[in-house]
């Protein structure tokens, strides 16, 4: 197992920012990536990072609002969000893969957090 422990949710009004770290207890794997899913709805992908850094993804929703980072000394993802809209409100997930073709699947990674808690109010 690669226990992954999300931090740095809460609460924020609308416009706001929050920074989410996602800390590995071991090493991490090729890519991170950050999931989210609102009450009712499906898990949806956010954002990922290939192992240097050098590569990042996101979803059209979060574009130039999110940065995802990592600090791989620090076994460590973060997940900066700026100018937030209570549509981001959701359980935000990190998880990790071996694999180097998977990004947006969730069926392709293979550790997951436990979420933590972000909710934007208008």
């Amino acid at each position: 197992q690669v226990p992954l422990v999300e931090s740095g949710g809460g609460l924020v009004q609308a416009g706001g920012s929050l920074r989410l770290s996602c800390a590995a207890t071991e090493r991490t794997f090729s890519r991170m990536a950050w999931f989210r899913q609102a009450s009712g709805k499906e898990r949806e992908f956010v954002a990922a990072i290939n192992w240097s850094g050098s590569n990042t993804v996101y979803a059209d929703s979060v574009k130039g609002r999110f940065t995802i980072s990592r600090d791989n000394a620090k076994n460590t993802v973060y997940l900066q969000m700026n100018s937030l809209k209570p549509a981001d409100t959701a359980v935000y997930y990190c998880a990790t893969t071996r694999s180097l073709s998977t990004i947006y699947n969730q069926h392709g990674y293979d550790y997951w957090g436990q979420g933590t808690q972000v909710t934007v109010s208008s």
